[in-house]
């Protein structure tokens, strides 16, 4: 017994030298995803825990190409290709807060993009299906999103506007690009009880996040929370 706490001691020193290099590795990352949700996002009002979290755990700049990782964690979006972009942080945290996911929640995203909204959600709802127009976006996302581990997210290529029937109703839906309207399909497709949240306005005229609820009679309400400048919604 006398030998058996040093053993341990001993053992626990290598475990822990042993891991210090990946950790050691991966601090500025960590560092600066601590810093983006503390200044970014919490400062700017997203208060909800659980979204937080999952800002502080899903790794941003791996959703990005390697030559903009060093400003993965800045307050601006970034291009992802196609003419395409990357959220601004403080966006997607709102977005997400906005929505209300809940543990058992089936979510619908149009526009997976780089799948770090995608990513992002998965952290709250039971299930994620997200829906990318662009062929070499949706294979790119879908790689980065199963080499990461995320299992509980469904992706595929396809006009997004017409949302993903086979899989509806949906507890909440969320649009990362903007449209002239609500599509109608969305709004089909959104259950009872669900909300959704989508930029809405042309390429050149003034776009507004609104927030869109469906109460248990199937009624529909809808607000302007945000002004945005989103990416266009292609197809349809």
């Amino acid at each position: 017994m006398k030998i058996a706490i040093p053993l341990l001691a001993i053992a626990a020193a290598v475990l822990t030298a042993a891991l210090r290099p990946a950790i050691a590795a991966d601090d500025p990352y960590l560092q600066k995803r601590a810093g983006m949700v503390r200044d970014q996002i919490e400062r700017e009002g997203v208060s909800d825990p659980r979204v937080l979290a999952a800002m502080r755990d899903v790794p941003r700049h791996l959703f990005v190409s390697p030559s903009f990782r060093a400003k993965a964690y800045e307050p601006y979006p970034l291009p992802i290709g196609e003419g395409q972009t990357i959220s601004q942080p403080y966006i997607v945290g709102f977005m997400t807060q906005i929505l209300r996911i809940k543990a058992t929640d089936r979510v619908l995203e149009v526009g997976t993009g780089s799948g770090y909204q995608a990513a992002v959600a998965s952290k709250l709802a039971a299930e994620v299906y997200s829906v990318e127009i662009l062929e070499s976006l949706a294979a790119r996302s879908r790689r980065t999103l199963s080499d990461l581990g995320f299992r509980n997210v469904v992706s595929r290529q396809g006009d997004g506007y017409y949302g993903w029937e086979e899989k509806a109703p949906f507890d909440a839906i969320i649009v990362t690009c903007a449209g002239g309207h609500i599509p109608p399909s969305l709004l089909r497709q959104l259950g009872n009880g669900g909300r959704m949240i989508m930029p809405v306005g042309g390429p050149f005229m003034i776009q507004n996040l609104v927030f869109i609820e469906k109460d248990a009679r199937g009624s529909i309400t809808q607000r302007n929370v945000l002004p945005v400048a989103f990416v266009r919604l292609l197809g349809h």
